[in-house]
């Protein structure tokens, strides 16, 4: 697979020494989800899923949330050994999950190649269970695949993007297969777009990675 490697990497968004995205205990008020979200839409739409993490999934839903062809996001937990995680248990990094983000998407519009890239390039790929400010197994780099279609999908992007040395360090990225994702609290939903002007971390972390994504991205931005 020919990849397009640009110097964006050079800019990989990572911001250090800033509080993490777990700075408030909140009662778990969502029910988990276990069944591919349902959408009843336009019949052209071919959909498809794809689950990853890659850090603060308060970043990663206001990324994709801006990327043409992406029809959903929702934040929440997957890879863990217990049911029903809450926030609070997560980001104690006993249970295992991951924060991910849970991607639906028209491969009319965008295919998971693309979706990858852009994935790989707003995060780094290359630290072990953290990225930033945040810390810990609950922020590692990760992709669930659900078919054997999506696993040779990512190992191809992650190999030829680490073997092309756009990155000084190896890839720590997971792909591994889906199992279940439960859906985050409520107040996790649409986070940055609800708190962009009150959540000091939205402030200066999210907002960089933002806009840095709708510049080298302006191509591929929902109109």
């Amino acid at each position: 697979m020919q990849l397009q490697i640009s110097n964006f990497f050079l800019s990989i968004f990572i911001l250090s020494s800033l509080n993490s995205c777990g700075q408030k205990n909140v009662t778990n008020y969502s029910s988990h989800k276990k069944n591919e979200q349902t959408i009843t839409m336009n019949a052209n739409l071919k959909l498809d899923t794809i689950t990853f993490g890659g850090g603060c999934f308060w970043c990663t839903e206001a990324i994709f949330q801006r990327l043409n062809g992406v029809i959903s996001v929702e934040s929440g937990y997957s890879g863990g050994k217990i049911k029903n995680p809450s926030y609070k248990e997560v980001c104690s990094g006993m249970t295992g999950h991951a924060e991910c983000t849970q991607i639906v998407y028209d491969t009319n519009k965008i295919s998971l190649a693309e979706i990858l890239q852009v994935f790989f390039k707003t995060h780094d790929p290359t630290t072990l269970n953290r990225q930033g400010g945040d810390e810990g197994t609950q922020y590692r780099s990760v992709i669930f695949y659900r078919n054997a279609e999506q696993k040779k999908t990512a190992e191809e992007i992650k190999d030829g993007l680490d073997k092309s040395g756009a990155f000084t360090e190896p890839f720590v990225t997971e792909v591994t297969s889906f199992d279940i994702f439960y859906k985050a609290e409520d107040y996790h939903q649409n986070y940055y777009n609800l708190n962009k002007e009150k959540n000091s971390y939205c402030t200066y972390v999210i907002v960089p990675k933002v806009e840095k994504f709708e510049k080298y991205f302006a191509d591929k931005l929902k109109k």
